[in-house]
């Protein structure tokens, strides 16, 4: 199987994507080791925390021997941005909205890119492009039956929700069929003041209640 395939194929067993942005590239290295002891192991480091692409490197190298660990970069705005978080080592690349030349690079490098979009004429787009993955965002806004209501002309289209995912809508996101869902402040908040501890109490929940689903 191409690698790019088996990176998704790995995310979607996941079926959650932890967004982590930290404060900095300590917290977020922290954030990220803290969901990942949790059970979540798919990872997004968003490029708003700083140096962002050093922390990628460093849990990329940390978990090179683990395959159930995948390391993405997230909020990738332009395409500088996007070679730095491949020259890391980031498996995957995704971005609030959708950006021709970051489609372009990550198609170049063979890694699967999950572009934002908020309309059918965005996600159609992202799609001729090449995304294999449409992320609705944010997902808070659309509701619960954004992904049936997107399937219904494009039933072909991938989704990953995120934005407003939390454990109370989270079988209904995937009861509407959701890919995998993106999930921020729910899960990694408690690392705003420290608390890594229970960012890995948090991820065990949503980690447990993903299974249930798939049980």
């Amino acid at each position: 199987m191409i690698k790019k395939y088996e990176v998704l194929s790995n995310v979607q067993k996941s079926g959650i994507v932890a967004v982590v942005r930290g404060s900095s590239a300590d917290d977020a290295y922290k954030t990220s080791v803290a969901c990942i002891k949790g059970g979540v192991k798919a990872i997004e480091v968003a490029f708003t925390a700083p140096h962002a692409d050093k922390t990628i490197e460093k849990l990329s190298e940390e978990y090179a021997d683990d395959d159930s660990v995948i390391i993405g970069a997230g909020t990738v705005l332009e395409p500088e941005s996007a070679r730095l978080a491949l020259m890391a080592g980031a498996e995957f690349v995704v971005s609030p909205s959708f950006n021709q030349e970051v489609a372009k690079m990550c198609n170049l490098y063979g890694v699967s890119y999950i572009a934002g979009c908020f309309s059918p004429r965005e996600a159609q787009l992202a799609m001729e492009y090449g995304v294999e993955v449409v992320k609705i965002f944010p997902a808070g806004l659309t509701g619960v039956k954004t992904i049936s209501e997107f399937k219904g002309p494009f039933p072909q289209m991938e989704i990953m929700p995120s934005g407003g995912v939390s454990l109370d809508n989270l079988a209904d996101w995937f009861k509407d069929g959701a890919f995998v869902v993106g999930v921020g402040g729910q899960l990694v908040g408690p690392a705003k003041t420290g608390d890594y501890a229970q960012v890995t109490e948090n991820a065990k929940k949503f980690h447990d209640a993903f299974a249930k689903l798939n049980a």
